[in-house]
């Protein structure tokens, strides 16, 4: 790939522009090649924080990504509910979900295929079972398929707006009303690319309700339930009015002192895929946040 950097580019660092200009790969995959000197800016290679002046010829040799593979490892995993379809897990804050860009090991899926003998395989070798997300710093329930035929029926309700997902949030401020409703439509930030944003006008319909259980001087606690399921989407929605979730500084909340923020998937209510019963699995608040509470 053949770049040339601008008079507009000059002062910003190499790998920012390259992440701007080549916004299909990762900045940390583009870091990558730099350090493997597969850039070279005028024929010499440099460091990523490496200064533009501006006008300079830059050349990218992109390197094959690396294969990824569930493998199975033995770590704990807590079950709150199986039966012959669904698995539902309580996901601990700061366990990824599936592999992605530099992470391999230690995910909720490397647990999963070492505990269960067969999952689905809908979503690909590096997703077996995985029919929903949630963020790595967020906590709580969520659905896992054991079958083919399950992954299909759930995932027609999560589109059909048929799962019922129930979060508890603690948001900065004072909520002016008992409870509310959030339309805003999210798309990617096209300034800060690990950010998405509901002030753009445009992107994917988004539906956030939010509900007021308890208040504090400077905290209300939310219970929030969202009718569909996009990126950090209760994380954007309560910024965009301005009451980002405690903890969470992607999203301007004020510096706090903790590992992770304040959102947890507490409950989700779906239709069992064989038996048609609907089934409702809880998640309780775990220790770190009920003391966080506590100390307020």
């Amino acid at each position: 790939m053949n770049l040339r950097a601008g008079e507009a580019d000059r002062g910003k660092r190499l790998d920012l522009f390259l992440h701007e200009k080549l916004t299909e790969f990762s900045r940390a995959r583009i870091q990558e090649w730099i350090k493997g000197a597969r850039v070279h800016v005028d024929g010499a290679a440099r460091k990523s924080s490496y200064e533009l002046r501006g006008g300079e010829s830059i050349e990218v040799e992109p390197a094959a990504q690396a294969a990824l593979n569930a493998t199975p490892e033995d770590l704990p995993i807590d079950i709150l509910y199986e039966d012959q379809d669904v698995i539902a897990v309580n996901k601990p804050a700061g366990i990824v979900v599936h592999a992605g860009a530099g992470i391999h090991a230690g995910t909720l899926v490397n647990r999963l295929v070492h505990h269960f003998a067969k999952l689905s395989t809908v979503g690909g070798e590096l997703r077996p079972g995985i029919v929903h997300r949630l963020d790595k710093d967020t906590s709580g329930v969520i659905l896992v398929a054991r079958t083919d035929s399950a992954h299909r029926a759930l995932a027609e309700q999560f589109s059909g707006r048929t799962v019922e997902k129930i979060y508890l949030a603690l948001v900065h401020g004072t909520m002016r009303q008992e409870r509310g409703n959030i339309t805003a439509k999210i798309a990617r930030d096209p300034v800060r690319r690990t950010r998405m944003t509901a002030r753009l006008g445009e992107g994917r319909t988004a539906i956030t309700d939010w509900e007021v259980l308890e208040r504090w001087p400077a905290f209300t606690l939310l219970r929030v339930r969202i009718g569909t399921g996009r990126t950090h989407q209760i994380r954007v929605h309560l910024a965009s009015i301005g009451h980002p979730v405690a903890g969470d500084k992607l999203y301007g909340a004020p510096g706090i002192a903790r590992d992770r923020f304040f959102l947890h998937a507490h409950r989700i209510s779906f239709t069992s895929p064989s038996t048609g019963a609907r089934i409702t699995v809880e998640s309780p608040l775990p220790a770190e946040l009920s003391d966080w509470m506590q100390g307020l």
